[in-house]
């Protein structure tokens, strides 16, 4: 079943501020009756299948994924990105004004993103050379419920 336009309305008045009384309000209804309406037309399938495709986009229009996230990382430590910088600029007898500057990432932004860079492909992986000596209770304990191959 299609949604007609003023429950469309509704759905897309709620998804302003997610008040459904507010929302039935807006798109028409009654002030006696929003609050009931609201809770309604929230319970039908349709207007609440609507809503979450519509906050599936949003998200997916307003989130970074992964790939986007590691495509900016690159671009920073390659120096490709630019941002700007607020500097001061004397103009000389105590008088300077603000002016906006653009700018390449530093070393220390450069570093920073081949750290993040590293950290997400494994490539900084500590190595822990650890031996350990078992007691001879230790190994009689182990005996006793069954783990075998625990020799000193």
């Amino acid at each position: 079943m299609a949604l007609t336009k003023r429950q469309r309305r509704f759905a897309d008045e709620y998804l302003i501020d997610l008040n459904a009384t507010q929302a039935a309000i807006r798109s028409g209804y009654s002030a006696k009756t929003a609050r009931q309406i609201g809770e309604q037309n929230l319970s039908k399938l349709d207007i609440k299948n609507y809503i979450e495709e519509q906050l599936e986009r949003l998200h997916n229009e307003r989130t970074a994924d992964a790939q986007e996230v590691i495509e900016y990382l690159t671009s920073v430590l390659r120096g490709e990105s630019e941002g700007e910088e607020l500097v001061n600029e004397f103009d000389g007898d105590g008088i300077s004004h603000a002016e906006r500057v653009k700018k390449k990432p530093s070393e220390k932004d450069k570093l920073r993103a081949a750290e993040l860079l590293g950290k997400r492909f494994g490539i900084f992986t500590d190595k822990i050379d650890c031996s350990v000596k078992v007691s001879d209770k230790l190994a009689d304990v182990f005996a006793q419920i069954g783990g075998e191959g625990l020799e000193e």
